[in-house]
């Protein structure tokens, strides 16, 4: 009995440092944010927490049009992005599963971005797409395809397509690691079994490949909502590797969801209290889009 008593604790004594740092660095700080967001809390001085309950939360969603715009301008840009990097990582990785040989360097190669800092990123579409001296302007102009130069982030029009490729150029490769990966799991007797019954390779793809990958296209479009709805490093470097102080880029085309959170706990504002009502907002946004489409797509697996 002795023996089996020192035995049962074995199990919390590993458990237990997991347990601790969870409730530390995770638990505590969810749960004291969320009491934060009940707060008139500005950050300037920490006994000055005025509870106001759910004031805050009523305000983001009935009095607030910059945070509606923000959720507008994030899901515009997800909208946009998402299926067309989806599309292609999956055409991509059906290209190099089956045809392009050397696959491992031209997976590292369009891995690559994925891993890149966000600062770079965003300095290194903000110096492509530049004005005066930007390589995009410049090929434009001298294959004649424009006859003066585009102000790319000067314009809310051009600046979003701007915001769309990055995010495309971004993600891409992550998305074609993640397909390659369901494309492996694939047996090749299905395709054997198709091409004798005379299934060309467009009809290998729908009938066999797409079905197949159902779980990992859900798996993507739940990945990519979330990421989507967290945009921000990327769009605020952009904007102020131009020079740029305005918030959201020319017309606020450019002001995300995070952007808008962390203008207004943390820069101009600092409203620790509405802020975390706007955390706390979008990550219900986020549940709630993530949510639907599992929804959508198990019933149509069905």
């Amino acid at each position: 009995m002795k023996k089996k008593n020192s035995m049962a604790k074995w199990p919390f004594v590993f458990v237990g440092p997991f347990v601790v740092t969870y409730a530390l660095f995770y638990l505590y700080p969810m749960l004291f944010s969320f009491w934060i967001s009940m707060t008139d809390w500005t950050g300037l001085n920490i006994d000055h927490k005025n509870f106001i309950g759910l004031s805050n939360y009523v305000k983001v969603f009935t009095d607030d049009p910059m945070f509606w715009k923000s959720i507008w301008n994030t899901f515009r840009i997800m909208i946009i992005a998402m299926p067309l990097t989806i599309t292609a990582g999956l055409l991509m990785a059906v290209l190099m599963f089956h045809i392009i040989k050397c696959r491992q360097l031209v997976q590292t190669i369009n891995f690559l971005p994925y891993i890149t800092m966000p600062v770079a990123i965003g300095l290194i579409f903000a110096n492509m797409f530049n004005k005066n001296i930007g390589v995009v302007n410049m090929l434009l102009t001298k294959t004649g395809l424009l006859n003066e130069k585009i102000n790319w982030l000067g314009d809310s029009r051009y600046a979003f397509i701007v915001v769309i490729l990055m995010c495309m150029w971004k993600n891409f490769g992550y998305f074609m690691v993640i397909y390659l990966s369901g494309l492996s799991t694939i047996s090749g007797e299905y395709y054997d079994a198709a091409k004798v019954d005379g299934a060309n390779a467009v009809q290998r793809f729908f009938k066999i490949t797409l079905p197949l990958l159902r779980p990992i296209t859900v798996f993507v479009l739940v990945q990519g909502a979330i990421g989507g709805f967290q945009l921000f490093d990327e769009a605020k470097n952009l904007v102020s590797g131009t020079g740029s102080t305005i918030v959201g880029g020319p017309g606020r085309s450019l002001l995300t969801i995070v952007w808008y959170f962390y203008d207004t706990s943390f820069q101009n504002n600092s409203r620790y209290g509405y802020g975390a009502a706007i955390a706390f907002s979008m990550t219900l946004i986020i549940a709630i889009i993530s949510f639907i489409n599992m929804k959508m797509l198990n019933r149509k697996e069905e």
